[in-house]
């Protein structure tokens, strides 16, 4: 076989990547303008291969792509303006040959307005690991047997029983709600697929609450830019993506004296969930991090100006560099996110009520009535969280 994967091959770190720019005429069909994914491997001879096989595969389907474009007689009457087999009984129809690639652009069209880009990438992303090793089927061919080939070839990679988890309630979604909108009666054979969730998954734990007073005591002792970061996160329970992406604007002193910190999304940086987006009262080692961020010169509009030098908040660099110092202090397997289950602890440990825990820490509340109202006001969040500051 010819190689043409050359060009379409670059390093990053060590591992090749494939990166393909989609053909103009084709734009129309992509959410990128290129495909560009690891080719998990530091082998140049196999990414070349993988590449190849890549190239060819879309090469086959862009064919097809421009087939289905070219102008037919009556194309204005199919659906979604795409070919489809017709039945050879005239009196019955049969739509449910919607594919599963199709089903992911119906799913990220009507559902992904106002979502984050990770929201497209997951169903993409996942549903791709599908097409890959089932193939791109109508929705109606998967069987049980193609669900159970793809937790199979899912463990072989490697992943986790969380990934997996993940991975297979983005495929199932996606699914549900392309057979939902089609009106097909055929039910999801990615339902009810077993395997380990606990299967790699490292149990998080929460940091004492002596540790905790002796981190943020070399915190104000230290008093830079990373420490203020830690001491924000140790006092809120915030995600520490949230907190690293935060504006100088959105931390504020309220008319009445107190300190408070909006969490909102930014293009820089997207929130977890709906519940995520609240304001959180600063009390403790947050209200001297904020205190001492705004004692600076303002020549950043950012709170953490290290973490948010390229266009996004690059949270996984602040995770390494505040895990690596904070070893010293908390116990063994303890990390930045330990504050955030230890917060939860803090406030059962003062008898917090859990719908009360939830608006402070941005976790999802369920019940139809927790979707009425504002929430609780800051006064009520802020007395908790002085509780157990």
């Amino acid at each position: 076989m010819e190689n043409i994967s050359g060009k379409y091959l670059f390093l990053k770190e060590g591992i090749f990547y494939f990166n393909r720019r989609v053909p103009k005429d084709l734009r129309s069909h992509y959410s990128s303008a290129k495909i560009s994914y690891s080719l998990r491997t530091r082998s140049r001879a196999v990414a070349s291969a993988r590449a190849n096989r890549a190239s060819v595969k879309l090469d086959e389907y862009w064919y097809h792509l421009r087939s289905q474009d070219a102008e037919l007689p009556g194309k204005h009457l199919l659906r979604h303006g795409l070919s489809r087999p017709a039945s050879t009984n005239s009196k019955v129809v049969t739509p449910d040959v919607l594919t599963l690639s199709e089903g992911v652009l119906t799913y990220v069209r009507l559902k992904g307005n106002g979502r984050p880009k990770t929201f497209e990438r997951a169903a993409h992303r996942s549903c791709g690991y599908v097409i890959d090793i089932c193939g791109d089927k109508p929705l109606s061919d998967y069987t049980k047997a193609d669900a159970n080939a793809f937790r199979d070839a899912l463990i072989r990679r490697g992943l986790t029983g969380s990934s997996i988890t993940r991975i297979f309630g983005t495929v199932r979604a996606v699914f549900n709600f392309a057979v939902a909108e089609e009106g097909l009666s055929i039910s999801s054979p990615f339902a009810n697929v077993y395997y380990d969730r606990n299967a790699g998954v490292a149990v998080r734990s929460p940091i004492p609450v002596d540790a905790i007073r002796a981190v943020q005591q070399q915190c104000y002792q230290m008093d830079d830019e990373m420490r203020w970061l830690v001491a924000l996160v140790a006092d809120t329970g915030m995600r520490l993506a949230e907190a690293a992406g935060l504006l100088r604007e959105d931390i504020f002193q309220q008319e009445d004296g107190r300190w408070v910190a909006s969490i909102t999304p930014h293009p820089w940086r997207s929130l977890k969930t709906d519940s995520s987006r609240r304001v959180v009262p600063l009390v403790g080692s947050a209200e001297w991090a904020a205190q001492r961020i705004h004692s600076q010169e303002k020549g950043s509009k950012f709170a953490f100006p290290r973490y948010n030098t390229s266009g996004k908040t690059n949270s996984n660099l602040a995770s390494a560099a505040l895990n690596k110092w904070l070893k010293t202090y908390v116990p063994k397997g303890a990390t930045m996110h330990g504050f955030r289950h230890s917060m939860r602890d803090r406030l059962r440990a003062v008898e917090c009520p859990a719908d009360v825990a939830d608006q402070i820490g941005g976790w999802h509340t369920d019940g139809v009535g927790q979707g009425y109202g504002t929430g609780y006001p800051e006064q009520v969040l802020s007395r908790w969280l002085s509780a157990v500051a």
